[in-house]
């Protein structure tokens, strides 16, 4: 006798209790996918970027910031990725829209801080799901490189050092920052 697994929509992950242990859910093709909490570098390196981003957002008016967010990458089944840090611009989501949940639209912006749990090709995959639904570009840091990996399309990721300047390009406009920021 085989047993399967019901998979879950969107809307009945969003239902389900904050897991006690602090750890960090996701929905990745109907399936509740459980990480343990991020450790303490990735948390500063997190906290830097949306620091960085959130003073861009509200000193040009051009969107908003959040943290740990659900973003819906797949339906049927559904995909909920939490990235570490998205933006989105009023453009794509009105300043007067405050959704309840997900939004209904993709981010301009995704960043993923690397953990040592994730895999080349869990990263691979967040980044796919991420331009394929729509955001416009992917930032993969990694604090132990000291590196942003820059994404516009699959598997087409530019490097830019801890020395170099990043930009926010047309999807970001006017925003620059030296990549070590997302590092003090």
């Amino acid at each position: 006798m085989s047993t399967t697994t019901k998979l879950l929509t969107a809307e009945e992950f969003a239902k389900l209790p904050e897991p006690p242990d602090g750890s960090k859910q996701e929905l990745v093709r109907g399936e509740v996918v459980t990480m343990p909490p991020p450790g303490f570098l990735h948390g500063l390196v997190q906290t830097a970027v949306a620091f960085l981003l959130t003073t861009y957002a509200r000193q040009t008016m051009r969107g908003r910031v959040t943290v740990e967010s659900g973003v819906i990458t797949e339906e049927g089944p559904s995909t909920v990725r939490g990235p570490d840090v998205a933006f989105w611009s009023f453009d794509r989501l009105p300043a007067d829209h405050v959704p309840v949940v997900y939004a209904n639209v993709a981010a301009d912006l995704c960043v993923e801080v690397r953990s040592p749990g994730n895999t080349e090709e869990k990263m691979t995959e967040k980044v796919r799901e991420y331009l394929h639904s729509g955001v416009k570009m992917v930032w993969v840091v990694d604090p132990d490189d000291r590196t942003v990996t820059v994404y516009r399309r699959p598997g087409d990721g530019r490097v830019v050092w801890d020395d170099a300047t990043i930009t926010g390009e047309d999807v970001l406009p006017e925003f620059s920052s030296l990549v070590a920021e997302f590092f003090r």
